[in-house]
């Protein structure tokens, strides 16, 4: 039986209820429909942390350090002073559990500090609407995407957790980080965001020491994000280049769904 092309995204959880579907396989309809779905996993994210680590804390520890320039807040943000403050805000005393954790909560740290200076967010505005019948009669969150492209090949993802009452809350933040992955892996495909040319600008920088944070950020600052990306996702762009230049530095912009596996499976 052939899978109509698609891409589809529900979640029902308490009074989480959204549900959206695109058929319109147009390239850049996908990739707006993609950037809400990001916004809008991204935003419920800290929200199914609250178990395990002290999420308030971390916001808290974010406006503090969110009065600072762009340039000291990363430096901030790298600090082992702030993966010290970190770790006495997650909930774990196993010393490799606790790093897995902190990881998750750097990045939360990482995007909230960001979000008051630069764009960290895609423009689009996240889903909020029930717009197509629920797949699952349970709590669940799904993400489902089917495409065969002649330009772009095949794209096959499923990302799915039916939500009980057995169920650790944090691997719903697991799942919603793993969706975030494959969107931002698919986005720029979609997009034409030119991802090679991005790293090509950052090139220059390759192990970044504290002293050169400044000169990263920099860079970032004077990112040409016409010459990367067409109109209507430049400011996309400009969130990969945010990306790539925190990575340079050490730093993530995203919840890496491998430290929530990894802390899950040993728990």
């Amino acid at each position: 039986m052939k899978v109509e092309d698609q891409i589809v995204f529900t979640a029902h959880h308490g009074s989480w209820k959204v549900a959206d579907r695109l058929i319109d396989m147009e390239d850049e309809k996908v990739a707006h429909f993609l950037a809400s779905i990001s916004n809008t996993v991204n935003a419920k994210i800290p929200e199914y942390l609250t178990e395990v680590m002290n999420v308030a804390g971390i916001m808290s520890l974010a406006e503090e350090i969110g009065k600072k320039d762009l340039s000291d807040a990363i430096v901030t943000l790298k600090s082992p002073g702030t993966a010290r403050k970190l770790g006495a805000l997650v909930f774990e005393e196993d010393k490799k559990l606790r790093k897995h954790l902190v990881d998750v909560a750097k990045a939360i740290l990482v995007r909230e500090v960001l979000s008051k200076k630069v764009p960290v967010e895609y423009p689009e505005e996240p889903l909020s609407e029930v717009r197509i019948v629920f797949p699952y009669n349970e709590d669940h969150v799904n993400f489902t995407a089917f495409h065969l492209s002649a330009e772009h090949g095949k794209w096959r993802a499923v990302r799915r957790l039916i939500i009980d009452d057995k169920t650790p809350m944090a691997d719903v933040a697991r799942l919603l980080a793993s969706i975030n992955e494959s969107i931002t892996l698919k986005l720029p495909v979609y997009a034409g965001i030119d991802l090679k040319g991005i790293d090509a600008w950052f090139g220059v920088f390759k192990k970044v020491k504290k002293a050169e944070i400044p000169a990263v950020v920099e860079k970032y600052k004077h990112f040409p994000a016409e010459n990367y990306a067409p109109g209507p996702f430049q400011e996309h762009a400009k969130v990969y280049a945010l990306r790539k230049a925190l990575e340079k530095i050490g730093l993530s912009l995203d919840v890496p769904a491998k430290s929530l596996e990894k802390y899950l499976e040993k728990k």
